[in-house]
């Protein structure tokens, strides 16, 4: 997910400060490779976890220039996201399968987390403007993510846990209906193929993420409508996806997860999760954090010591900490519930 792009263009004066650190400093954040080598996870069997999609799900690919100022991910740094947390769960640890460098280009890493913030279901990086100061027109779309997953490893196999969850960029992104409810369909049904491309490539464990409620989103709810087209597109995707993936025969093959209701009765019920604020506030202080984006959110710019934990949104769209925490739990839960691990 990301801001809209009238609001989410770096400044060039942000940018070329934050080269300049990190030519200084000699390097930004990144994460360590490798499994944890534990042979009793706590998800009672030991995964090697495979991510595709897009800031809700990236776990550094712009971290080496966003760590200049303790930034990293789109969440309240240094807190991780939940793919991070599942992959713990399940005996791993993921990291970054690219990251950008200072010449604004994706290099290969070792890692698996293919999800880049920024990202759509399909289309091309240079059709819009992601906070274009600082990475440039980079992100991968999922079609893309995928392919160069293939391209690298060959295929998928039954020591895997895939995680998709993509769809929020081309739902932000989509307009008003009716003229956005054509863009939106067509996202949904262009995942659920890119989804059986993964099965057909040999994935045993797949977990297909749904849209959550974006009309929920501090960025949904402070809108001239209040977030009602939002979640309208968000209800049409899911919609829309749930029908494709059945027509494409991944019914009983992939697990899919309803982010939309999770999102939706967390929020109407945050006080009881744990949180003091709920979808009217965010964690990162707007007045401190470079260009309001949590990606380049740290404990300096919270506006609480504790916002990670008791703010349910990092910025206007992104989870906190603890909200990523929550979800990953629900994810976990909804694994064992398949008959996977515990």
């Amino acid at each position: 997910m990301r801001h809209h792009d009238n609001r989410r263009g770096m400044r060039h004066a942000i940018s070329a400060l934050l080269i300049a650190a990190l030519t200084a400093c000699g390097g930004g954040s990144g994460g360590d490779s490798g499994g944890s080598g534990s042979s009793a996870p706590a998800g009672g069997v030991k995964l090697q976890v495979v991510v595709f999609g897009d800031s809700l799900s990236d776990v550094g690919t712009y971290a080496p220039i966003a760590g200049v100022v303790k930034g990293g991910r789109f969440t309240t740094n240094p807190g991780q996201v939940w793919t991070q947390d599942v992959a713990q769960y399940y005996g791993d640890t993921l990291t970054a399968a690219f990251t950008i460098d200072l010449g604004h280009e994706l290099k290969p890493q070792s890692g698996l987390g293919y999800a880049q913030g920024g990202s759509t279901v399909a289309t091309p990086a240079n059709q819009n403007q992601f906070l274009t100061d600082v990475i440039g027109d980079i992100e991968m779309p999922v079609n893309q993510q995928i392919s160069s997953y293939l391209s690298m490893h060959g295929s998928f196999n039954s020591g895997q846990l895939v995680l998709v969850w993509a769809g929020a960029n081309d739902v932000l992104r989509a307009g008003s209906p009716p003229a956005a409810n054509t863009t939106v369909q067509t996202a949904a049904t262009t995942l659920a193929r890119l989804v059986a491309q993964i099965v057909q490539n040999g994935a045993a464990h797949v977990v297909v993420v749904n849209v959550p409620n974006i009309g929920l989103s501090p960025d949904g709810i402070k809108s001239a409508d209040g977030g009602g087209n939002l979640t309208q597109l968000s209800q049409l995707f899911n919609a829309t996806l749930t029908s494709a993936l059945q027509a494409n025969g991944l019914q009983g093959k992939v697990l899919v997860v309803d982010s939309y209701a999770w999102t939706t009765q967390t929020i109407a019920n945050f006080q009881a999760n744990g949180f003091t604020v709920s979808n009217t506030g965010q964690a990162c202080d707007p007045a401190k954090t470079p260009h309001d984006t949590s990606l380049l959110c740290s404990p300096a710019t919270y506006v609480s010591s504790n916002a990670d934990q008791t703010y349910m949104f990092a910025d206007d769209l992104h989870p906190t900490t603890h909200m990523h925490a929550l979800f990953a739990q629900f994810v976990e839960q909804q694994i064992a519930a398949s008959g996977l691990g515990r």
